[in-house]
């Protein structure tokens, strides 16, 4: 008779999944050892079992199907929670086994007891416990169709002892695949935003992760609206290719020509985001949004049309009751402004006469292009996410992943690793920072055990740089952001990578390419500038006072000399209109 732990793997393998991430325990015994006796289903050793969170939502992301990690029981599981708390706000399919102590002792503040069930509802769509052999085979079918229709996280939380207990009746099993369904708003809706978007001269258009599969489409609308084209960070990689509309990004990150189209237009056409930054909405512009989910149109800023869809399915009812416009003013000087935005980012992407350390834009713009051409990048929360959004050029084929919604440090190499998991023909490349990389540390032993191609670029500048930047603009000195780190190379070097190190740049090059055309997984070590400032696209009131406020501190708390590194690395730079 097969076990419980048994039937869950079938019915995993029935739905199309190979293989599971995690690191074993033994509450998790049975689980492991059913995967161990089943052909086809691989276990993806972890050194942490947030990497398995992560790596699975990395494989969910590059496939586009249901990945699955696992935890045992306590602390186990807990380290799943950030990684999980990043899948579900990145919108991709990962069904978490979490096992539980044994279900007589639970409540008894047994050893290492923690409640999962509410540990875990935050993060996720689908969160129970399967106390019984029979309960386990239906909340396991329920979670999974939860996380793929959802695109979200599904738990299952599992006693350990239920995995080892026998089914006398085993059920039939059944995959679980997902369906298909065009999903689009009802016509009274579509005519009500028709009329709008047909009586509006200055147009445009905030497109977001929801454009996936919609880039035909988009590129359409802008032409027939004569609109430009704005993208939130999540949709760099659906939007900016093969899109003469296109005008960058806004946000923290962004470029001013995003934020300008953006506050110069009539009517916002909000496609597929859920940008979360009010400062950068017009004031008093006609909104119109289109999201699959009802419950985020609003929620960022007060729209007068709520159209609930997919982008593609809506675009596609739309465009016939759209009059193509003739008068493209508004296009024009957006997409003029934002040429010469383009050009200057472009300036500071160079080798600034082999002065040290090397510029950090020169770094992303050299892997960029360097890099396959279809390539998936993932990049570390801080300043790496930043040369990333302005200097790695996507072409359709090219992906982007990183901790964009849960902004989490930490997630460049374990989300890695989920990518290079599910093609290990692909180029997978991690942008990673030095704390970032650190937090994580043990993983690159995971790429050589794993035998994982990753390859890594580090941006070295011994420091936490983003949080440097964010305490400068509250006028604050710069304070526990020092990082004292090892030659990562020689770390590296340690642990079974081929590894480059760099501090000239007129050996990044090559050093950059050596890394990408090795034969497994690789790191370079770039020691880059400490104090590169990534200006925002709007620099307001309180920010400048800030940063005089900090200048000023920073002389009174006797370290003028930080605030002469910061001048010197930027007294070539040109501020941005």
């Amino acid at each position: 008779m097969p076990t419980v732990a048994d039937h869950v793997i079938a019915t995993l393998q029935a739905s199309g999944v190979d293989r599971v991430f995690g690191l074993p325990g033994d509450s998790l015994n049975g689980f492991t050892d059913a995967i161990r006796r089943a052909d086809g289903v691989a276990w993806e050793h972890v050194r942490h079992e947030e990497t398995a969170a992560f790596a699975a939502a990395g494989f969910a992301a590059v496939t586009g199907q249901l990945a699955v990690c696992a935890g045992s029981c306590g602390p186990g599981n807990l380290h799943l929670i950030n990684g999980l708390f990043d899948a579900q706000r990145s919108r991709v399919p990962v069904l978490a086994i979490a096992a539980h102590i044994p279900a007589a002792e639970i409540g008894s503040q047994y050893f290492q007891e923690t409640h999962p069930q509410e540990l875990f509802r935050e993060c996720s769509v689908f969160c129970e416990l399967a106390s019984t052999p029979e309960s386990a085979l239906r909340v396991l079918q329920m979670a999974m169709r939860a996380a793929i229709e959802e695109q979200g996280v599904a738990v299952v939380v599992v006693p350990g002892e239920v995995f080892l207990q026998r089914l006398r009746d085993p059920a039939r099993i059944r995959p679980v695949l997902p369906s298909r369904s065009v999903t689009r708003p009802d016509d009274t809706a579509l005519a009500a935003a028709a009329a709008i978007l047909n009586q509006s001269a200055r147009i445009t258009i905030l497109a977001g992760a929801g454009t996936a599969g919609a880039h035909e489409q988009l590129v359409e609308l802008a032409g027939t609206l004569k609109a430009p084209v704005v993208h939130a960070l999540r949709g760099k990689e659906y939007v900016e290719y093969d899109n003469p509309y296109d005008v960058g990004m806004t946000g923290l990150l962004g470029f001013a020509s995003g934020y300008k189209a953006i506050k110069e237009a009539d009517v916002l056409l909000m496609l597929g985001t859920d940008f979360p930054y009010r400062q950068f909405y017009p004031e008093d512009a006609i909104v119109i949004q289109v999201d699959i989910r009802g419950r985020h149109l609003g929620r960022r800023t007060a729209i007068d049309v709520g159209l609930v869809g997919t982008v593609r399915d809506t675009l596609i009812a739309l465009r016939p009751l759209l009059a193509p416009k003739s008068d493209q003013t508004h296009l024009d000087r957006a997409v003029s402004h934002y040429r010469r935005t383009r050009d200057r980012l472009d300036s500071l992407a160079v080798n600034d006469h082999d002065r040290t350390p090397i510029r950090p834009e020169y770094v992303a713009a050299l892997v960029s292009r360097l890099a396959a051409t279809d390539a998936v990048f993932t990049v570390d929360v801080g300043s790496p996410v930043v040369w990333a959004a302005r200097y790695l050029t996507m072409n359709g084929r090219r992906r982007l992943l990183g901790s964009f919604n849960h902004g989490t440090m930490a997630c460049a190499l374990p989300l890695a690793i989920g990518a290079q998991t599910a093609d290990r023909n692909r180029q997978v490349v991690a942008l990673a920072g030095d704390g970032g990389l650190t937090m994580l540390f043990g993983e690159l032993i995971t790429l050589v055990q794993n035998r994982l191609p990753v390859k890594l670029i580090v941006f070295n500048n011994s420091s936490l740089n983003f949080v440097e930047l964010e305490m400068k603009a509250a006028g604050i000195v710069t304070f526990g952001t020092d990082l004292h780190n090892p030659d990562f190379a020689e770390v590296a070097r340690a642990c079974g990578l081929f590894t480059r190190r760099v501090e000239h740049p007129a050996d990044l090059e090559s050093a950059i390419a050596d890394v990408l055309e090795h034969d497994g997984p690789a790191l370079v070590d770039v020691v880059t500038a400490r104090n590169e400032l990534s200006i925002p696209p709007a620099i307001t009131a309180e920010q400048a006072k800030g940063f005089s406020l900090y200048a000023i501190r920073t002389i009174l708390a006797g370290h003028s000399d930080e605030l002469l590194d910061l001048i010197t690395t930027n007294v070539a730079r040109r501020i941005l209109d």
